[in-house]
């Protein structure tokens, strides 16, 4: 037999930065080497272009390496130690800022559906949205600083949507004939529920459950949990990129040329700017092609439908958005609480928790990090329970769980930095009190988002598949558990989803409606029906046979905090709180 050319690797190879290997920030080797330059051509304008010196400082070349006794004008250096400090941090911060872009989508879509069922208005829709990015800013902030410290950013989640409706169609509600104040009393219940849901992760979290139920996890169960993370928001790809194909199937072709076919050319010295930055080239190009053709009236005449998803001012928020607001908790008034509200939300808390599990998954793999131990899963997860009550408290319209698309950016653009994630987060708070100038970005039409999903998504997916290869897919028990889950995975979702709309019950229909609306979650998100059949089938057909071919071998070091030393490099709380939160 010849020799293996791929062995398994704990680790991707070919990212530029990992979770703890930031873009460069401040004083470095790049502005090193522009001063090295300028040191040698003092008084005058010099004869490099900043590009060239660019290029020193990636090489490292220092002050040190040049060997000359010519006086250095120290005026000029200071100015120029500014100058190139603030170049070099402009990396960072368009890593940043396109991680804000990305999530915006979501950010919009959740609002623009609920709210107008709601009652609400085309203003208090943009400030929802103003209000979901605000807490999405400090629950981003809050994972990646004491929850699993992993490069993932936190927002809006489609999992609350079915009891969302629920509450949405309650008949105490409906009976209120105006629309404003219909609205106002929707979102109380909406917020009483988010509270005390979020108290099924704040306690499967902080008591290490959710971690001690990771122990039954392996390879092979998770492959296709992470899979179906990826594989399961289909219907928010293509689907969604078709209402408007002249603008969606552009963009999907320009995302993958730019970031596969031409991620090599570089119009920079030694800037791989379509590599690092295909979303912002990508959108803005596609956005000011989508100007034009609402300008120019293109779709003056056409289907409400198609004038909603292509044109660029149908959306309304940019004059509806006021000029600066600042979220604050109880902003709607008082939360109201109802049992059957809080249990049908708490279906929706339990499908996050398992989409979230197979993100931060998907995450470590993509920031070159270890699988995060039960210990740090479980502090995640406790976290994000915490985000879940900030939903609730200042009145998102929905709950929080980790964006997948961002998820897949890390891959898309090389970069699993948890610097530029915390930055993103800055700029989601600062763009939702200024709220005119987020509604700018807002405005982008969705089929542009649909069209990055088709490739964000995919690599998500693609990385659940790479679990496989910890595991031997030469055993027919792991091809049936493998291809089982997976199936129907994608085939019950879909069956249910067949008979779901925001107005009716769904397949499930009872008299109980918290009933059907906790199960119509439940077994609407692929990513949880993968997860119990392929957890159950991996835990129960011949286990004690099946561990090397299960990939348990490679799978336990990461089980303990302490099981591999990698664990406290990426996973170490700061401000050295490990000395009061020790791991268990």
């Amino acid at each position: 037999m010849g020799e293996i050319i791929h062995p398994p690797m704990d680790q991707l190879q070919d990212l530029e930065y990992c979770i703890d290997s930031n873009p460069p920030w401040g004083t470095s080797s790049f502005v090193r080497g522009f001063l090295s330059v300028f040191s040698r051509v003092p008084n005058r304008i010099p004869r490099y272009s900043v590009f060239t010196v660019w290029e020193l400082g990636l090489k490292g070349i220092s002050v040190n390496s040049h060997n000359t006794n010519q006086p250095i004008d120290v005026v000029m250096l200071d100015e120029c130690k500014y100058w190139v400090s603030f170049v070099y941090c402009a990396e960072t911060i368009l890593l940043a800022f396109q991680n804000y872009i990305l999530m915006l989508g979501t950010s919009v879509m959740i609002p623009s559906v609920l709210v107008p069922a709601m009652g609400g208005s085309d203003g208090d829709k943009a400030r929802v949205i103003q209000t979901l990015l605000f807490v999405a800013g400090i629950n981003t902030l809050l994972q990646a600083l004491f929850g699993t410290r992993l490069p993932a950013i936190v927002g809006g989640s489609f999992a609350y949507i079915i009891p969302i409706a629920y509450i949405i169609n309650d008949s105490s509600l409906q009976r209120i004939s105006n629309r404003h104040e219909r609205f106002i009393q929707t979102m109380r219940a909406i917020q009483g529920a988010l509270i005390v849901a979020s108290s099924i992760q704040i306690i499967l979290g902080y008591s290490q459950v959710w971690g001690l139920f990771s122990r039954f996890f392996s390879p092979l169960g998770m492959a296709p949990v992470v899979a179906l993370v990826g594989l399961g928001l289909f219907q928010r790809g293509f689907p969604l990129l078709g209402n408007c194909v002249e603008i969606g199937l552009p963009m999907l072709l320009l995302v993958i040329g730019l970031s596969q076919y031409l991620k090599h050319v570089r119009p920079i010295r030694d800037v791989p700017i379509f590599e690092r930055f295909p979303v912002l080239i990508c959108v803005a190009i596609i956005w000011i092609y989508s100007l034009i053709l609402t300008a120019s009236g293109a779709y003056r005449d056409k289907p409400n439908a198609t004038q909603l998803s292509c044109r660029t001012d149908r959306a309304n928020l940019i004059s509806t958005a006021p000029w600066f607001m600042f979220p604050y908790p109880l902003q709607w008034g008082p939360p109201t609480f109802s049992a059957g509200h809080s249990f049908a939300m708490m279906s929706a808390v339990l499908v996050s928790m398992v989409e979230s599990t197979g993100a931060y998954k998907a995450a470590s793999r993509l920031a070159i990090a270890t699988p995060p131990p039960a210990y740090v899963l479980s502090r995640g997860i406790g976290w994000q329970g915490i985000g879940i009550l900030l939903d609730g408290l200042f009145g998102t319209g929905t709950g929080s769980t980790v964006s997948v698309e961002n998820v897949g950016l890390l891959g898309l653009s090389r970069v699993g930095s948890r610097r530029v994630v915390q930055l993103s987060a800055a700029f989601m708070i600062f763009f939702s009190i200024l709220g005119k100038f987020g509604a700018v970005f807002a405005s982008i039409p969705f089929p542009i988002f649909a069209a990055l999903y088709c490739v964000l998504f995919g690599l998500v997916a693609s990385v659940g598949l790479s679990f496989l290869q910890f595991t031997n897919m030469n055993c027919m028990r792991n091809l049936i558990i493998t291809g089982l889950s997976l199936f129907l995975g994608i085939s019950i979702p879909q069956f249910f989803n067949e008979y779901w709309n925001l107005k009716h019950r769904g397949l499930v229909h009872t008299n109980a409606g918290w009933f059907n609306a906790f199960l119509n979650t439940i077994f609407l998100s692929p990513a949880t029906v993968g997860l119990i059949v392929a957890v159950f089938l991996d835990n129960t057909l011949e286990v004690e046979k099946s561990k090397k071919d299960r990939g348990m071998p490679w799978w336990v070091k990461f089980r303990t905090f302490r099981g591999d030393n990698r664990n406290e490099e990426f996973y170490t709380l700061p401000f050295n709180l490990n000395r009061f939160f020790p791991p268990t």
